[in-house]
């Protein structure tokens, strides 16, 4: 079972993305408890479910919930998650190519590791969610929230982050070289030691987060601070 993971100023979760999504799910049965290769599963709640260290290839996820579901190790390509939430799951050391998260609402789940490069994101809210080390490389959000989340050294390098709103997000060695990030917002964030500081051109920042910003740009320009 993944570790709970607390968030880091506690609220209260907001109703799920769908009325419909949490009512007459059908429960998860994986025949010979794998899953099919171009699969697509509609409409099931996966409780407890383990599926590490699978080899995923085409699946679909549509309209389904995961609640203490394990995906750690497991490989995924030319995926889908559309209309899902997953609620304290475990996606450490996942690994997904081209593959999309859809109107998605992910919370109290444990990411470390999680490498998503050249994925998308769109319409989706990490919530309450331990995510250090994790990347997502070459991919584009479109209306996402990181909210409540730990994510030291979070490698966003050449992801397109227009819009993304960051909120109360450890954020400390974070990767943003490349980035595209106009219209993002960063709220009661930790910024301390960012890569790539450059790329936040366009980006609002609160003023007590911007202090955090104050040695990366100098290092970025070559500028030495002394005690």
């Amino acid at each position: 079972m993944p570790s709970h993971i607390s968030p880091a100023r506690p609220r209260r979760l907001k109703e799920p993305l769908s009325p419909k999504l949490a009512a007459s799910l059908t429960t998860g049965d994986l025949p010979d408890g794998d899953l099919e290769e171009d699969g697509t599963y509609t409409s099931t709640e996966f409780r407890g479910v383990d599926l590490t260290s699978r080899d995923a290839d085409g699946v679909e996820f549509d309209g389904c919930r995961f609640v203490d579901t394990r995906f750690s190790g497991t490989a995924m390509r030319r995926g889908g998650f559309s209309n899902v939430e997953l609620e304290r799951c475990d996606l450490s050391g996942m690994t997904a190519v081209t593959t999309s998260m859809h109107r998605a609402r992910v919370s109290a789940s444990r990411l470390t590791g999680m490498t998503w490069s050249e994925c998308g994101f769109k319409d989706v809210t990490f919530e309450g969610c331990r995510a250090d080390l994790t990347g997502f490389r070459f991919s584009t959000f479109k209306n996402v929230v990181f909210r409540d989340c730990a994510m030291p050294e979070v490698n966003f390098q050449n992801a397109d982050l227009k819009g993304v709103r960051f909120e109360h997000c450890n954020l400390a060695g974070a990767q943003f070289s490349g980035a595209q990030m106009e219209g993002a917002r960063f709220a009661d964030c930790v910024l301390l030691r960012i890569s790539g500081v450059t790329s936040l051109r366009g980006v609002t920042i609160k003023s007590r987060d911007a202090q955090g910003l104050v040695y990366s740009l100098a290092g970025a320009m070559g500028i030495t601070i002394e005690e």
